[in-house]
């Protein structure tokens, strides 16, 4: 099986990387700085970073800045019209997961060029060729697109985010190694392939977090080793011409809260994925004790009470799980989700992370 898949032009993590964005591009896009270009962010954004926007604005002789309301496919289909009708060929996003989101699917849908600039690293969205969307009331839903043409990293702005973005990047990582497991499982049931070179750069971003002696968080090469292991899970997902090297059941279950439960319960993505590896561990029969050594050693705050995820919406997020991707076959599909086997796991869960 053959997949046609394209790479970023850039991936560069250096200090003060944003002020040299039209130097680095030129190599690509020589005139880069004449071309309309459109800088995407939001309101509270604009605030923290207003000169570090102004600088990236003068480097371009057409800038705009276009501050989004809200991250749902209909802004996101709203900006990809602005930027066709206005002729603008240069998007860059600027900001967090929702931010390089909505700029990313933008940009595919009106076919410009994307430049993803994240200020936290708390999940793969700066690399990875899916946007996850809102749709109605806090419902999200994921929608495929590219992955940008650059990805420009600043060491001293991601070191300004707060630690736990950085533990959702890192949660993020860790969820692979269940992924991983339940994309086998497709596979063995003649309802996947497994691309192996998808597979080993998925399996490489999961080792480079899982066996990392560097545990100081806001120092410059943690920052730099975290962007690699969340870029390298976008571009395993870009090989494999879809999300399996790094979303299983683990994530099914984040997708039933995002979808069913999103009014009662808020969990960054990174936390709510490494959360939910630890029980799709237990349902492999994988080794959990590994798992349970990397959550701690981070620190990831991955109690269920901690999020208000009570038993019942604990419950009912496994069970329904399955349901929210219908034709992705993981371990759930071989598990015992009965109320009382969950039950007793969430609370096993609740001592071991106490």
């Amino acid at each position: 099986m053959h997949n046609s898949f394209r790479l970023p032009y850039h991936l560069i993590v250096e200090e003060g990387i944003f002020d040299r964005i039209p130097d680095v591009m030129k190599d690509v896009l020589p005139n880069i700085a004449d071309q309309k270009m459109i800088l995407v962010t939001e309101e509270n954004l604009k605030s923290i970073f207003e000169d570090q926007l102004k600088r990236i604005e003068e480097d371009f002789n057409y800038p705009e800045l276009y501050l989004i309301q809200s991250a749902t496919y209909d802004a996101a289909v709203g900006l990809a019209k602005y930027i066709t009708m206005n002729n603008i060929r240069i998007v860059i996003g600027f900001g967090g997961g929702t931010v390089l989101d909505l700029a990313k699917f933008a940009a595919f849908v009106s076919k410009s060029t994307l430049i993803s600039l994240p200020t936290t690293l708390s999940n793969d969205s700066l690399a990875s060729p899916v946007a996850v969307l809102g749709t109605e009331g806090k419902a999200r839903k994921t929608f495929k697109c590219t992955i940008p043409h650059a990805i420009l990293v600043d060491v001293n702005t991601i070191m300004s985010a707060p630690e736990r973005q950085l533990l959702s990047g890192i949660g993020d990582s860790v969820s692979k190694y269940t992924a991983l497991v339940d994309w086998k499982k497709a596979h063995d049931k003649g309802m996947e392939f497994v691309d192996d070179f998808a597979y080993m750069i998925s399996k490489m971003a999961f080792n480079s977090i899982a066996y990392n002696d560097m545990k100081e968080l806001k120092s410059k090469d943690f920052i730099k080793r975290l962007t690699q292991a969340l870029v390298m899970g976008g571009l395993a997902m870009e090989i494999a011409g879809s999300s399996r090297p790094s979303s299983g059941s683990e994530h099914l279950f984040c997708h039933a809260l995002d979808e069913i439960y999103s009014e009662q319960v808020s969990v960054p993505h990174g936390i709510a994925v490494a959360m939910c590896s630890y029980w799709a561990c237990k349902f492999q029969h994988r080794n959990v004790p590994k798992i349970t050594r990397i959550i701690k050693e981070y620190g990831i705050p991955v109690c269920p009470s901690t999020w208000k995820i009570t038993p019942e919406i604990f419950v009912g997020a496994w069970q329904q799980a399955p349901g929210t991707r219908p034709d992705r076959y993981t371990v759930l599909n071989e598990t015992d989700l009965s109320t009382e086997m969950l039950t007793k796991l969430y609370y096993e869960m609740e001592e071991v992370f106490a």
